[in-house]
């Protein structure tokens, strides 16, 4: 690999790094649209391109949740028993999101829900406070809100950290809480995803030397490399900034996502 590239991916790890560590995301939003264009520019084939981006992405996540998450339990901003009750279902969520696809009208799922994180957004943005009464449902209504999640993220390529916030602020918790939470619960996401798309890729040919199915090693190193150092960074900042400007940087990347959310659905 040229210095270039080596280059390209250090970069790539150190924006992806601190903004996991400031608002709670896996990075997956940035580094896919990256990484397929830098995979391009490598020469790997086309029928391959986006699933190495997507694998490369999921298993470079890992190590930037896990860095991510130290840095949040340091300033015990994780809920961890929201963590446990959230992730099992996220999960299912996910793996079902294929199944769900065949019955669910993804332009319909895609208008309703970039509006309601447009609603969030716009309540942020404006500093509108959720009504006092309104605190985090029991077991089965996190569960719920799991699975909708984790089918969501799949069905319209929105990462689950962005809806793990939105959906905790929207339940009062404290955003810097709720940033730490999502950090956590994006590591196991990110594992099954890893070993997923390991699995998946296993016998594809073609693929470039020094890969894992659809996870190209070299560049996760080199992304894990500097998104493990600049993690803690971003947590460090999330802590200190306050709550109405972070709530303001959270609601542009709400915006953001909504507006690719639509652009992806549409455009097929």
């Amino acid at each position: 690999m040229s210095i270039e590239w080596i280059i390209a991916y250090l970069m790539l790890g150190a924006v992806v790094g601190f903004m996991a560590g400031l608002l709670g995301i896996g990075g997956g939003g940035i580094m896919v649209p990256i990484l397929t264009t830098l995979f391009a520019a490598q020469g790997i084939g086309q029928e391959h391109l986006v699933h190495m981006a997507l694998g490369t992405s999921m298993a470079s996540i890992v190590i930037t949740a896990f860095s991510s998450v130290r840095a949040h339990h340091r300033y015990q901003a994780v809920l961890w028993p929201v963590v446990r009750k959230i992730t099992p279902a996220i999960l299912i969520g996910t793996l079902s999101a294929t199944w769900l696809a065949a019955i669910l009208p993804a332009k319909a799922l895609a208008i309703f829900f970039s509006c309601f994180m447009g609603y969030v957004a716009l309540q942020m943005i404006l500093n509108i406070k959720p009504k006092p009464s309104r605190q985090l449902p029991g077991t089965l209504g996190i569960s719920l809100a799991g699975l909708s999640i984790g089918g969501i993220s799949a069905l319209v390529a929105i990462g689950g950290g962005s809806l793990t916030v939105a959906f905790l602020t929207w339940c009062n918790v404290r955003i810097q809480n709720a940033i730490g939470t999502s950090a956590a619960v994006g590591m196991p996401i990110a594992l099954a995803g890893t070993v997923g798309y390991m699995i998946n890729g296993w016998h594809a040919s073609n693929t470039p030397d020094y890969s894992v199915g659809y996870v190209y090693l070299p560049a996760v190193v080199l992304i894990s490399i500097v998104s493990y150092f600049t993690a803690p960074i971003g947590a460090r900042l999330a802590h200190k900034l306050p709550v109405a400007l972070l709530k303001k940087i959270f609601a542009g990347l709400l915006v953001l996502l909504s507006l690719k959310m639509l652009q992806t659905i549409f455009s097929g």
